[in-house]
């Protein structure tokens, strides 16, 4: 926690570093490769990326692959004594479940001003891990997000939770593949956008499901 005193560019540094080491490290360790899908999605500038909550794996990704994300976390991760603090100077976005509408307007506040900077905002709909044989219901966050913001909503699906099971220390030797699809513009209703967002991940989801274990398979 050296990086707290110094200037906030700094603190960026270690995140990514760590980040990326973390990706490449995965096949030695554990024999889990990393591909990623669709990275031709990913619009410059502001955008918001809605990604599929199954395992611990996904919010080791963003901090390497997309340059400062503004991610919305558990306020409790906020709170946490010197990583806490670090999280802070990052200035990601917490989110106290427990407030309501409270925390709902504070996200949107501190959401708006990481746009404004030209930050890209992640968000997990689900609100909370969910393994990948099903789909949990989305949480209004993101269409507040999207609505408010009016920014482009990124889909994100993964099938880490097929090597990565929650809860379990097992890890299973294969590739997580993580895909970017084409953004969802401003402007549809609350309905459709949820429908959209939420059928796009399920779809795309239950297809990675498929190839997790591909490659293992043709080297036998």
């Amino acid at each position: 926690m050296l990086v707290l005193p110094l200037p906030r560019k700094w603190a960026l540094f270690p995140q990514e570093l760590w980040s990326r080491g973390f990706q490449k490290a995965l096949p030695l360790l554990v024999g889990i490769r990393v591909k990623y899908l669709g990275m031709e999605n990913l619009p410059e500038g502001g955008a918001i990326i809605a990604c599929k909550h199954e395992s611990t794996w996904e919010i080791t990704v963003f901090q390497g692959l997309l340059k400062d994300p503004a991610m919305v976390l558990k306020e409790e991760i906020r709170n946490i004594p010197l990583f806490g603090w670090y999280v802070r100077k990052l200035k990601m976005i917490g989110v106290d479940r427990s407030a309501g509408s409270r925390a709902l307007r504070g996200m949107l506040k501190a959401a708006k001003n990481a746009a404004n900077e030209g930050r890209k905002l992640v968000i997990f709909p689900e609100g909370t891990r969910n393994t990948s044989e099903s789909n949990a219901e989305f949480q209004s966050g993101v269409y507040g997000l999207y609505g408010t913001l009016k920014l482009p909503v990124v889909p994100v699906a993964i099938n880490a939770a097929k090597l990565w099971p929650h809860k379990s220390f097992l890890r299973h030797p294969g590739t997580i593949y993580m895909e970017f699809l084409p953004p969802i513009e401003p402007g549809l209703s609350k309905q459709e956008f949820m429908q959209t967002l939420a059928s796009q991940i399920a779809d795309t989801s239950a297809k990675l499901r498929d190839m997790a274990f591909e490659n293992k398979s043709n080297a036998s």
